[in-house]
């Protein structure tokens, strides 16, 4: 999913949740379901697919991308978040859900520092995983039973020779407990923009400086095997570097830190390469950033899967792709109708650019009205190689600021990355004239001015004499390309020819 800010945000864009508009997003009612959600908005989203070799595409696996954005009640302030799932849906879809809960139920008031905003995006973080491991006791409970009921000592090939009705339980089992996601959450909240994120979801923030350029700055953090700072993170824990980036995977997903994922967490201890860590070496630690204050030059933010990213980048063969996808977002104000269309447009030509590999990013972006010219505190990403992208989401919305000017744009990538993947866009600018439309005044009934001055032509027709009028009418009305066809009479069709 691809997900835009604007105060209130203007835009936003998520490509990775794409909340809604595909039956795999589909969810049991929640009470969130109950919540106000942010309407200047829109989403777009792409599924996995593989194109087989007869050209027909075929989903490689369900969409497990989710993202909300919702408009705090009575309140000028928003939430938006996309989450990007991997071995399944279900954590995704526990995160969104609980997520707003941790945050929207009266943590927040007028009296929080910017301090204290930060550790409630942190502590909410921590809840919900916590929470998430909770629903899933059950689950543990019953598999220890299962697996009580076996030998000791039995090894995993026995055991499926002989009591395969018992593995299948457990496999099942397994998969119940598997998977996870990242998450990448935005918070409006009296006029400052904050930033909390696990995994690999990008949240860009563009601006447009005082010269109608357009600049882009990252505000969270790849939490991945390419981050050197999450690596030292793990090689402190007694975990082999080496051996981990030359499989480049933690458990099934590349991330050093998500939401939920048993396995590389509680269940470490059985997979070989994290089994010497002296604890967990996956967390949900998030990265918290702000209070970012935005004002008229903030234009829009923009939150996206790695799907999405990935994907352009493998395609372009460019590092710099944070500025590619804010360009490609400001070209399509200016040609789509609607923020759906916009998402879903950037999307689209990601998908293009792709087509002969399975996509699945997400990416979520608001327009806003107030930007900041601060830039987070961050260690350098380098750019990683990786496979095919999962599903692509795009999100647009604009709750920054409602009165933001059409040319006012912004995006900028956090001082949180290095050129070669995140690039802060200092020296990197674009102009905003290709996005800019000019404001229409209305008359004093509700009409604007026509473009076009038809006096002259509405004077030629008063001259017309009434001949010439009647000779014009039958050379403009519409006339029919096929010749008309005479019925032919009842008896000539009966009578036959005379002898």
């Amino acid at each position: 999913m691809l997900s835009w800010l604007n105060y209130p945000p203007k835009y936003f864009l998520k490509g990775s949740f794409g909340i809604s508009q595909n039956d795999s997003n589909s969810h049991a009612l929640s009470w969130t379901d109950d919540l106000p959600v942010c309407q200047l908005s829109g989403v777009g989203f792409s599924t996995n697919q593989l194109y087989r070799e007869d050209g027909f595409r075929q989903e490689e696996h369900e969409f497990e991308d989710r993202s909300f954005h919702f408009r705090l009640l009575d309140t000028e302030s928003f939430l938006y978040g996309v989450f990007d799932g991997h071995d399944g849906s279900r954590v995704a879809n526990f995160a969104a859900q609980r997520m707003p809960a941790e945050l929207l139920l009266g943590q927040l008031n007028n009296n929080n520092t910017d301090e204290e905003i930060k550790e409630i995006l942190y502590q909410a973080f921590i809840a919900v995983e916590k929470s998430f491991f909770e629903s899933i006791d059950h689950i543990f409970a019953e598999k220890t039973t299962i697996q009580l009921q076996l030998p000791e000592g039995i090894s995993h090939y026995e055991a499926c020779k002989q009591y395969p009705d018992t593995m299948k339980q457990l496999d099942n089992l397994e998969k119940e407990i598997s998977g996870g996601t990242t998450a990448t959450v935005s918070l409006i909240y009296k006029n400052k923009l904050f930033v909390a994120n696990v995994g690999d979801t990008r949240a860009l923030l563009c601006i447009t400086d005082q010269e109608g350029m357009l600049r882009v700055m990252q505000l969270s953090v790849d939490h991945s095997l390419v981050n050197e700072e999450e690596c030292n993170r793990m090689a402190l824990l007694g975990l082999d570097m080496e051996k981990l980036k030359q499989h480049r995977l933690i458990g099934s997903s590349d991330s050093t830190r998500c939401l939920g994922d048993y396995h590389v967490k509680g269940g470490y201890k059985d997979i070989d390469l994290l089994l010497d860590a002296s604890r967990e070496p996956v967390i949900a630690d998030p990265y918290v950033h702000g209070g970012i204050p935005l004002d008229k030059s903030s234009s829009f933010l923009i939150i996206m899967s790695d799907g999405l990213y990935q994907a352009l980048q493998d395609a372009i063969q460019c590092d710099r792709v944070n500025v590619e996808v804010a360009r490609m977002v400001a070209a399509e104000f200016s040609i789509q109708g609607t923020l759906h269309g916009v998402a879903q447009a950037v999307v689209d030509k990601v998908q293009e650019s792709r087509s002969h590999l399975p996509l699945t990013p997400s990416i979520s972006i608001e327009l806003s009205d107030h930007s900041s010219s601060q830039s987070p505190a961050g260690t350098p990403t380098p750019t990683k190689q990786r496979s095919p992208p999962r599903d692509i989401m795009l999100t647009t919305t604009s709750t920054l600021a409602s009165t933001l000017p059409d040319s006012t744009l912004n995006t900028s990538n956090g001082g949180t990355s290095t050129e070669s993947s995140t690039q802060s866009s200092g020296d990197t600018r674009f102009p905003s004239r290709f996005y800019q439309c000019a404001k229409l005044e209305l008359d004093e009934d509700g009409k604007i001015e026509p473009y076009v001055d038809f006096s002259d032509f509405y004077k030629a027709i008063a001259e017309l004499t009434e001949a010439q009028r009647e000779t014009l009418n039958a050379e403009t009305n519409p006339k029919s390309g096929y010749e008309t066809i005479t019925e032919e009479s009842e008896t000539s069709l009966t009578s036959g020819p005379e002898n």
